[in-house]
């Protein structure tokens, strides 16, 4: 039986959560710990939320960004930039990472191992 066969390799554990969530933890912490410059950097709580949620890296770099300064100019963009990169590549990566566990008919997921062809003599 072709689910038999297959076996979990996964054994990474805890260490991939946490390198996963490494920036909504730190954009967690940094909030409990520095309210007032989230305030100055998005103006309330609604930006913030979302970020953590959808953009984690794009929101921690325009946090890290803004401080001091008060505006994104210049060579800033860049860093903006690849961190909307950084997000969406975590997101295909994630992606693709999990195919496997899609069922068959959702499109855009692997098909389940073949079983191997019948011995010639048998």
């Amino acid at each position: 039986d072709a689910m038999s066969t297959r076996s979990n390799t996964s054994t990474s554990g805890c260490l991939t959560g946490a390198v996963a969530g490494f920036s909504r933890m730190f954009i967690l912490f940094a909030w409990i710990a520095r309210p007032l410059a989230f305030d100055a950097a998005f103006g309330g709580w609604i930006m913030p939320c979302l970020g953590f949620m959808f953009l984690p890296f794009t929101t921690l770099m325009y946090l890290i960004l803004v401080q001091g300064v008060g505006r994104v100019d210049g060579l800033d963009y860049l860093w903006l930039g690849l961190a909307v990169v950084l997000d969406i590549a975590s997101v295909g990566a994630a992606g693709a990472a999990n195919r496997d566990k899609l069922p068959a008919s959702v499109p855009g997921s692997t098909a389940p191992p073949a079983a191997p062809p019948p011995a010639a003599g048998a």
